[in-house]
């Protein structure tokens, strides 16, 4: 059993109500956390002021070595954070140990970002007032940052908003969401053995509550927040004055052209489809394809999902963990006979039982356009698949939904690859292979109903830093 405080500016804090954390595969408690209150949300607010100003005199250099040695206490302990975060989300324990390679990228990147915070020259002179001007503009830390993190990343999507913001100068608050909140306690505790100012950062875990005080209060600047469509919004209307950076989620799609390599694209698709059971945001969920290949990549796309075990998370050789809980597997098959009501036709899977959170990966062809699964985001092991007669309908396909995250094309046509890329309403297009690829150091993000802003050390520094303009009078 794991029993871990919240955190108030630096400090452990106990207290008698906790969140139970259970085992998605098992229903298993293995862990508790202290349940956080707007009240503890203002101390830590107030906390956060003086670690902003501990946090201005360190030096760039200073923050870099700090990031450097959290990254290698990740390291030292990466088995450890592993297991625990099978435990927490019921990702596979092979999907958690890459989880904690990435954080640990994450963490490098933003420790090599602290020490490339640049200004620029301006040419006053360019405009008709400025003869004898002379300046520059550097970015400063912008404040106080409120950061909400999602289930199924604990690790790396906290190292996302932690990391950066560090680095950028500002303290941070941070609610990981209510069924996993130990590794994201686990994380911040390697950041204060590291050696950030203990003010400079808060875990409060909670519910809408603690996110309510967390994204309304005025003397947070920043709101960071990773999750669904519907709490954005909520976020967006009663932040306030403030910066905001969201992903939002997607129901990502993936074009396979009569050119593509269709095995390839089969394998990659099932690899993009069913990790984490489908629980991405860039999981690939729709796919469209040629209609003069699709009986071909339909039987690849089968054969290959058919060899996925799925199970207890735990075991070395499982492919596909549960999902978070058993009430997702009422809603997904509720989606599913929706489908199938409509039109589409079950080609693989389907819920075999609801009294565990396993579902099988699940394919569904000829999904029509007005079902929840091509317009809605599943989160679950289930792929939809639609046929083509042109590149110019998939895209209007891909498009039609609020979400655009990113995209996958499969082809060996360069203008019909060229044409997605600038026809596509996403914030990524990914030519062969998946849109649930993600480097850690790129501008990620989405556009429409997916989210404001990216993430990627370098692009969040962006966010969390304003930019102050110096001129001097010379004339």
């Amino acid at each position: 059993m794991i029993k871990l405080p919240m955190i108030i500016g630096g400090k452990e804090v106990w207290k008698d109500e906790i969140i139970d954390v259970i085992f998605p595969y098992s229903q298993e408690k293995i862990g508790e956390a202290v349940k956080g209150s707007p009240e503890d949300v203002y101390q830590a607010i107030e906390k956060a002021k003086i670690g902003l100003e501990k946090l201005k005199k360190l030096t760039a250099y200073e923050k870099y070595k700090i990031l450097l040695k959290v990254a290698n206490l990740l390291e030292s302990r990466k088995e450890e954070f592993a297991r625990t975060i099978t435990l927490e989300t019921g990702k596979t324990i092979r999907e958690a140990r890459i989880e904690v390679d990435r954080a640990i990228n994450t963490i490098t990147f933003s420790a090599e970002e602290a020490k490339r915070i640049h200004g620029e020259y301006v040419h006053f002179d360019a405009s008709p007032n400025g003869r004898g001007k002379k300046g520059f503009c550097y970015r400063v830390p912008a404040g106080i940052v409120s950061a909400i993190t999602p289930f199924n990343f604990p690790v790396n999507l906290t190292a996302h908003k932690i990391a950066p913001s560090i680095a950028a100068g500002c303290p941070l608050i941070l609610k990981p969401s209510e069924r996993t909140p130990l590794s994201p306690i686990m994380l911040c505790q390697l950041f204060l053995e590291a050696g950030v100012p203990e003010e400079a950062v808060s875990v409060i875990p909670g519910f809408a509550d603690v996110g309510q005080a967390m994204t309304t209060h005025p003397d947070v600047r920043v709101v960071s927040f990773t999750g669904s469509l519907k709490v954005g919004e909520i976020i967006a209307k009663q932040a306030g004055l403030k910066k905001i950076v969201m992903e939002l989620g997607s129901n990502s799609a993936v074009i396979v052209d009569k050119t593509a390599n269709l095995e390839i694209a089969a394998k990659k698709s099932v690899l993009g489809g069913f990790a984490l059971a489908g629980q991405v945001c860039i999981s690939v969920q729709r796919i469209f394809v040629h209609e003069s290949v699709a009986d071909v990549f339909e039987h690849l796309l089968k054969v290959e999902a058919s060899k996925l075990k799925y199970g207890n998370p735990l075991e070395e050789d499982t492919d596909v963990g549960p999902v978070i809980s058993i009430s997702e597997v009422d809603r997904i098959e509720t989606w599913i006979n929706e489908a199938v009501m409509k039109g589409g036709k079950l080609a693989l899977g389907g819920i075999q039982s609801k009294d565990r959170p396993i579902i099988p990966p699940t394919i569904v062809s000829e999904v029509p356009e007005e079902s929840k699964l091509f317009y809605e985001e599943a989160f679950a092991p289930v792929v939809a698949v639609r046929r083509f007669k042109d590149i110019d309908e998939a895209i209007k396909l891909v498009n039609k939904t609020n979400y655009g995250l990113q995209v996958g094309v499969f082809t060996n046509d360069l203008k019909n690859a060229w044409k997605v890329i600038e026809n596509a309403d996403v914030g990524g297009v990914i030519i062969n292979d998946i849109p649930t690829f993600r480097a850690d150091n790129m501008p990620y993000g989405g556009v429409k109903g997916s989210g404001i802003g990216r993430e990627g050390p370098k692009f969040a520094i962006e966010d969390y830093t304003e930019i102050k303009v110096v001129a001097f009078d010379l004339g």
